[in-house]
């Protein structure tokens, strides 16, 4: 299985930040081995076109996705992207259920369940993304509330080739705060074993939150860890290329 490292750009960089990424990229490439590796970018949607074109223009061995989606085929829903509409524009892959959209926007188990079905089945990669918060933590309700989440937000799915499961415990989610190797290893074990008798083997676990180039090679070291979500240290590739890089450094 390769290791994928994700970077979710969020609400953040415009087009000039693009064209320098772009570059950086570039010169970086040749030390990338993308044989146990993919390199993953989710910018914001308004920029896919332009970014895909740099993609393309410079040859550059790096998958492009979107943050988010909505359910439905098409229809009346302002400011949505259907499933349909990522697959028409060759959209490699699509981010599902981050703790904003959870927390911030307030999207259900339901209602996310409804977008993992709609992306899985057009044959879209989905990173569908689970964690607790600090108060849920505190109460050492961890495991019930990821098995929840779990049930809810992967049933009825198939396709299950295409899914793969983010681990971003919300209090260290761009908070500085990163959960211990011990916490990490433990969840990431419960979360394989979930997956294993629930729903299918091998499906690929990232965690995120806070991620950076300082514990990088410490968390992709860990059993169970196939991969990293990455938020701000994805921004600029002079943090993001160490982390790429995790077994060079």
């Amino acid at each position: 299985m390769k290791t994928i490292i994700a970077g979710n750009w969020k609400m953040n960089n415009l087009k000039k930040d693009i064209d320098l990424f772009v570059e950086e990229f570039h010169k970086e490439q040749e030390t990338i081995n993308f044989d146990k590796k993919d390199v993953l970018i989710a910018p914001p949607s308004i920029y896919f076109t332009y970014f895909r074109k740099k993609i393309k223009d410079n040859n550059l061995t790096l998958q492009l996705g979107l943050q988010n989606c909505h359910f439905e085929e098409k229809g009346a829903f302002t400011g949505e992207i259907s499933p349909k509409m990522l697959k028409d524009i060759k959209a490699d892959f699509v981010i599902i259920g981050h703790s904003e959209r959870r927390h911030v926007f307030n999207e259900s188990d339901e209602f996310i369940n409804k977008k993992v079905i709609s992306c899985l089945a057009e044959g879209i990669k989905t990173v569908f993304c689970i964690g607790e918060t600090l108060e849920e933590r505190d109460k050492g309700a961890t495991f019930s509330v990821l098995e929840r989440q779990l049930k809810k937000g992967l049933q009825g799915i198939e396709n299950v080739n295409k899914l793969v499961v983010a681990y971003e415990p919300v209090w260290a989610i761009g908070t500085g705060k990163t959960a211990t190797i011990s916490q990490i290893s433990e969840v990431h074990t419960f979360l394989k074993d979930f997956l294993e008798k629930n729903i299918a083997n091998n499906i690929p676990l990232l965690y995120g939150g806070s991620v950076k180039p300082e514990n990088a090679l410490n968390i992709l070291s860990l059993d169970n860890v196939n991969g990293v979500l990455v938020g701000g240290a994805s921004l600029q590739m002079e943090q993001f290329k160490k982390i790429i890089n995790f077994d060079k450094e």
